[in-house]
């Protein structure tokens, strides 16, 4: 995606922010392009005061000078708004490719509301095409990803669970501390049924399926931007 078109939806993003907001600010490229027009905003006199779900969205919120707290001191957020991997028709979501997967889904779940915002090409009728990040502790590590092919297995999912790696070849670590394995499932029909059983695993720390979370979507191109409300929830 351009520039442009995340610029686009992230200016559309800010109908959604009121003066006095405390904002979960998400991570990825389409956030940063939020977190650069709501600069602008906070610049010109909006206030609100954010909570960054990484290291990297905190430290280029301080660099363009947007108030931060932490989820420790400020609990309970008004909005939360982030990008996504993939987007169902029910607003069910895949997150994590940048890593940021646990603190993304702690700070939407203390928010009273998820905004999305995505292009068009992260619009899918099935989740699944993108691999499915899931938070592992290192402790165990071998044990955990046999689980979690037999997690799949009761799932009717099959593929390839690959530890996340740098390009140096040395295992991706979060700002948590943990590993990622990313699950290349394929079509994933209820992804509500796989978080369960993904949860019930003692070395799952978190994954990457986001659902019941996000009320829209806002969703961009070239022409401009549109708001998707969420059909029954997944």
């Amino acid at each position: 995606m351009s520039k442009n078109i995340k610029q686009i939806a992230g200016i559309a993003a800010l109908e959604f922010v009121h003066d006095g907001m405390k904002l979960g600010i998400g991570t990825g490229s389409t956030a940063e392009a939020f977190v650069e027009v709501l600069a602008e905003k906070v610049a010109g006199g909006l206030s609100i005061i954010g909570v960054p779900t990484s290291e990297r969205t905190r430290i280029l919120c301080e660099k363009l000078s947007i108030p931060l707290t932490t989820l420790d001191q400020t609990p309970h957020l008004d909005l939360t708004i982030d990008g996504a991997d993939e987007i169902n028709p029910a607003l069910a979501l895949i997150k994590g490719g940048g890593g940021a997967l646990l603190r993304e889904k702690i700070v939407a779940a203390a928010s009273d509301d998820m905004l999305v915002i995505a292009d068009d090409s992260k619009m899918v009728e099935h989740l699944g095409a993108f691999p499915l990040p899931i938070e592992i502790n290192p402790f165990g590590m071998t044990a955990t990803r046999q689980m979690i092919d037999k997690c799949a297995v009761s799932q009717a999912l099959t593929g390839a669970v690959d530890l996340r790696s740098t390009a140096d070849g040395a295992p991706f670590v979060t700002d948590g501390g943990h590993y990622i394995v990313d699950a290349s499932f394929g079509r994933i029909v209820d992804p509500e049924a796989l978080s369960t059983a993904l949860n019930a695993i003692p070395g799952v720390v978190e994954h990457g399926l986001f659902t019941g979370l996000a009320s829209r979507a806002i969703i961009s191109n070239e022409s401009g931007a549109r708001i998707v409300e969420a059909t029954a929830r997944s």
